[in-house]
């Protein structure tokens, strides 16, 4: 009986401790050849033998495996990306075989010979080359910039160029660049892309740059500037001409009505200009008056027409003539008549 409850302790808990059946993955690096590893979980316990076919063709063992440890981990294998690719692991009576699909699975070499020149056009150029045997037309690029210690700038580059263009750089700046390329969506997008390549730099030659964020001398004109403003406000405190001069004091209005003159300081004799002067002489205005014939007849019988003098302002008279009555001249009854004829 006891026998018995062992062995199916040891059915219970044995696949607990078995080994996991390796996981084989695999890419095609830059188009050249096939690379399938299975350590993903760890360096694997045994020795495994690789076994490798694309579509219909025989299955090949692997004439070149990598390794770590003194065991094998993985195998190159030359291959097809648009062709499915099978895989098989052997160890013992241990057989585990599976598909892939590598169209999407390329991973490209990184762009080599990063060369950066300043252009005739002042602006500045990277150039790079690629090491794939794909069409230029079917690889794309990404580039990384950072200016100084600021953080990365991504940019795409259409497929087919192999050169990138910052408009008018800095003098006073530091520029670093990098490039990673992939396979472009037209001949058949690939998810990975390359390693970044080799940083190039570019600084001005006549600029001194830093590593740091901030200028040694950013600090010295801070203090030069706080210890001006101090030595400003302490001059202003005791010349009060100049105080006035620099910061004029502005007028508050009241809510009392008052004279709009008194709240700016004028001088007391610009002030009088402003005064009224009343002490002109008047200019007396006199009107002609008509009487009608019918209205108007005199004691003799004759008609007479009244008229008043018009005084022209320029003829001085004294106001008190201004009192004293019109005289008015009789008309003749004969100038009448030589009037009416």
């Amino acid at each position: 009986m006891m026998p018995a409850r062992l062995l199916l302790l040891l059915c219970l808990i044995g696949p607990v401790f078995a080994e996991k059946s390796p996981d084989v993955d695999c890419l095609v690096v830059n188009l050249e050849y096939i690379s399938c590893t299975w350590n993903k979980t760890g360096t694997p316990e045994v020795n495994y033998t690789f076994y490798s076919k694309l579509g219909n063709d025989q299955w090949k063992i692997c004439n070149h495996y990598l390794t770590e440890n003194n065991m094998n981990i993985g195998c190159n294998q030359p291959g097809d990306r648009f062709k499915t690719f099978q895989t098989r692991l052997i160890y013992g009576n241990d057989n585990f075989e599976k598909s892939h699909t590598l169209k999407k699975q390329v991973k490209l070499n990184p762009p080599t010979n990063l060369t950066v020149l300043n252009g005739s056009d002042f602006n500045l150029w990277f150039y790079w080359n690629y090491t794939s045997p794909a069409p230029l037309h079917c690889v794309e690029s990404e580039v990384r910039f950072k200016t100084n210690n600021n953080n990365w700038d991504f940019s795409k580059v259409s497929a087919g160029i192999q050169k990138y263009c910052i408009n008018l750089p800095s003098s006073s700046s530091r520029y670093e660049l990098q490039v990673r390329n992939r396979i472009d969506e037209g001949c058949g997008e690939s998810i990975f892309w390359s390693d970044w390549s080799e940083p190039v730099v570019w600084a001005s030659n006549n600029s001194t740059y830093s590593d740091d964020s901030m200028s040694p001398w950013t600090p010295v004109m801070y203090v030069v500037g706080a210890i001006t403003l101090i030595l400003l406000a302490m001059i202003l405190l005791h010349h009060e001409r100049l105080r006035i001069i620099l910061v004029p004091v502005v007028p508050k209005p009241s809510p009392f009505l008052h004279n709009i003159e008194d709240w700016f300081q004028f001088s007391k004799g610009l002030k009088d200009n402003f005064k009224p002067n009343y002490n002109e002489r008047a200019c007396p205005v006199r009107e002609y008056n008509y009487v009608s014939q019918s209205d108007v007849v005199s004691s003799d019988g004759s008609t007479c027409s009244v008229t008043t003098d018009q005084t022209d302002c320029s003829i001085e008279q004294d106001p008190e003539d201004l009192s004293a009555p019109i005289p008015s001249n009789p008309v003749s009854s004969e100038e009448v008549q030589k009037a009416s004829v």
